[in-house]
C-alpha cells in the first residue's frame, strides 16, 4: 500500500515517475563531447521529500554514472535541497525554489571522496523545467578546480514512461 503525498511535495509532483533520456547530452570545455543515456526515477513514501535516483550508461547500455538522494521541502514554503550521493565518490547539496513546473537548484556544499577523479567538482547549478506532461528538461551546469567559472555540462530531455 502506498502512503499519501505528503503536502509539503505537492508543489514537486510533476516530477514523479520515472523518466527515460529521449536525448542526453555532455560537454564542458575540457572534455570532448559525448551522449549517453539516462533513467530518472522521483518516487515518495508519504514524508516531506521525494527520494530520487539517476542511473547513466553509455550510448551501448555500459553503466556509468549513479547517484541517488532526496529532494527535501523546506514545509510551508517553495525552497528545497537536493541532497545526492553519487558513486564517483561525491557528495553535494544543492538548494533552489520550486515555481510552478521549474526547479532551480544551486550546490551550497560538495565534498568528494580522498580518492575521486580530478579536477574536482567545485560548484553545480541544476534547473528541471517540465515541457508537458511527459516530457521533462534538466540542465546541468559545473565550476572545478581547472575551469573555475560555471559552464554548461549536461542537457538532457526525458520521456515519462
Amino acid at each position: 500500500m502506498s502512503a499519501p503525498l505528503h503536502e509539503a511535495v505537492k508543489q514537486l509532483s510533476w516530477l514523479l515517475g520515472t523518466w527515460e533520456s529521449e536525448t542526453a547530452k555532455g560537454f564542458f570545455p575540457t572534455i570532448k563531447p559525448f551522449e549517453y543515456k539516462e533513467t530518472l526515477e522521483f518516487t515518495h513514501v508519504g514524508q516531506p521529500l521525494l527520494n530520487f535516483s539517476f542511473s547513466s550508461f553509455t550510448p551501448d547500455n555500459v553503466p556509468k554514472h549513479r547517484d541517488s538522494g532526496f529532494l527535501r521541502v523546506n514545509i510551508g514554503t517553495n525552497h528545497v535541497a537536493f541532497v545526492s550521493a553519487q558513486n564517483v565518490g561525491i557528495v553535494e547539496i544543492e538548494e533552489g525554489d520550486v515555481n510552478g513546473t521549474e526547479l532551480q537548484l544551486e550546490s551550497n556544499g560538495i565534498l568528494h571522496s580522498s580518492f575521486a577523479s580530478l579536477p574536482h567538482t567545485t560548484k553545480i547549478a541544476r534547473a528541471f523545467k517540465l515541457i508537458d506532461e511527459s516530457t521533462l528538461e534538466q540542465t546541468v551546469s559545473m565550476a572545478t578546480t581547472t575551469t573555475p567559472e560555471l559552464k554548461p555540462h549536461l542537457s538532457v530531455r526525458y520521456k515519462k514512461v
